[in-house]
């Protein structure tokens, strides 16, 4: 059986260059492609797999490490070489980091680059692009949708940089904003998804169960051990531990955190044993554990480890560009869940709904739907279908036909005392006070006619 080539894509804008390359490592077996961009090379590398890319550092596009950033969320698999004209130590220190298996300065020595190349491909995988559609499936099973607002492109973009990375992430927002939804795509898209991701509520734990739940427990350990139990950590070995509402965790159970991040150990209750952990840690919270820190109440040493990398969600009032698509998710899953078959919330109420402010974020807003679905008379929803909460809110900002013929009446005065000031500024020259109006002449005497100022 003939073996497989292993495949290289170059990436550089010079074409003379790729030729060469290409020419002399398809004559030692390899197969090579090339293209001229980052953007070109990213847009392959999420349809086609391929073992290694070699990128120039100065593209037509960003630098190599901006494109290698990118490829470790598309192909986290593929192996990369950056390619420089320039010997940058700091430069090579930064590739390294992100990913880079080694950093080549021109010109090149072609035996030399060889068993550079040949070393990166030893036991290299092929680099199947990272399926992105975990994340998106997650929408379906769960109550939060990606969005376009600015924040919510942030967010994803935040997401797609870290997951690939073991970095601890804290997540904080309000309740309902979506954490437990963020730490399940970080798991989706990371390198452990073949893994477990166990998550565990800090705040529904009693102080007597949460050491057991969170680090296990062995037979006899306190009354009612009948039996060892594996604590969160150990179940989640290899993969990822979410735990949610990290600011209810007492400070004992920190205290026992903190050692197994530091050293990769577990101890259960009532052993002495160290059992080796390799989890990557997810926390959630709605508190300022800053604020906690400074009070006593978090311990500082902690709250850095837990740290690393941190994801802010906004509150739904700050997210209103996202309600629309939220509404529909919302609908569509109410209609399967009451078999229903409402159609759509008329422009109108979604108004209404855009202007409210939704302190349960998205649980609030996904049971108001809920209910107006469960009511509807018809196949639309309207103004008269939303809750009184929402709608007396509208009411509030309606005028009546008197009141707005009052505030247009006021409009009108000021309007005529700024006109009539500026003409005694003006000594009454039209052109000039046109001018200072910004206006032009002729809407200038359709004011003075409608205003009927007199013309000294």
């Amino acid at each position: 059986m003939m073996k497989r080539k292993k495949r290289i894509l170059i990436v550089d804008d010079d074409q003379d260059l790729c030729g060469l390359l290409s020419r002399y490592l398809d004559g030692k077996g390899y197969q090579t492609e090339s293209y001229y961009s980052g953007s070109e090379a990213l847009n392959i590398l999420k349809k086609e797999k391929y073992h290694l890319v070699l990128i120039d550092y100065r593209l037509p596009d960003g630098t190599g490490n901006d494109l290698l950033k990118k490829i470790k969320v598309v192909a986290p698999k593929t192996r990369a070489i950056i390619i420089t004209a320039y010997s940058n130590l700091k430069q090579a220190i930064i590739a390294i980091k992100l990913g880079a298996y080694d950093y080549v300065v021109k010109p090149i020595i072609p035996d030399e680059f060889l068993k550079t190349i040949e070393a990166a491909l030893e036991n290299a995988g092929i680099g199947f692009p990272e399926d992105t559609s975990h994340f998106d499936d997650l929408v379906e099973k769960s109550n939060y949708v990606l969005g376009q607002s600015k924040s919510a492109l942030k967010i994803r973009e935040m997401v797609d940089m870290v997951a690939p990375t073991d970095f601890t992430v804290l997540i904080q927002g309000e309740t309902g904003t979506g954490k437990e939804f963020i730490a399940m795509g970080l798991h989706k898209k990371s390198k452990r998804i073949s893994r477990p991701m166990v998550a565990v509520d800090c705040g529904a734990l009693s102080e007597n169960l949460s050491s057991s739940e969170l680090f296990g427990h062995v037979k006899g350990a306190f009354t009612g051990a009948i039996r060892s139990k594996e604590g969160s950590f150990e179940r989640a070995d290899g993969g990822t531990l979410f735990l949610d509402e990290i600011g209810n965790l007492s400070y004992a159970n920190q205290m026992k955190m903190l050692r197994v991040l530091q050293e990769k150990v577990v101890n259960r209750v009532g052993s002495e044993k160290d059992i080796p952990v390799d989890v990557r840690l997810i926390v959630a919270t709605n508190e300022d554990l800053k604020e906690k820190v400074e009070k006593g109440e978090f311990r500082k040493d902690l709250y850095y480890r837990l740290n690393e990398f941190t994801i802010d969600l906004p509150p739904l009032k700050n997210r209103k560009e996202d309600i629309t698509e939220y509404c529909d998710l919302f609908l569509k899953k109410a209609n399967k869940r009451l078999n229903k078959d409402v159609k759509k919330i008329k422009p109108e109420a979604l108004s209404a709904i855009s202007t409210y402010e939704w302190p349960g974020n998205l649980r609030e807003l996904q049971n108001t739907i809920n209910r107006m679905v469960l009511l509807a008379e018809s196949d639309e929803l309207g103004l008269m279908d939303l809750p009184q909460k929402i709608s007396l809110r509208v009411e509030k900002f309606k005028m009546s036909a008197e009141e707005e013929n009052l505030l247009k009446s006021a409009a009108a005065i000021a309007e005529r005392n700024v006109i009539l000031k500026i003409l005694e500024e003006t000594g009454h020259n039209k052109e000039k006070a046109a001018k200072k109006l910004k206006i032009n002449r002729k809407t200038l005497y359709n004011k003075i006619k409608e205003y009927r100022i007199e013309d000294h």
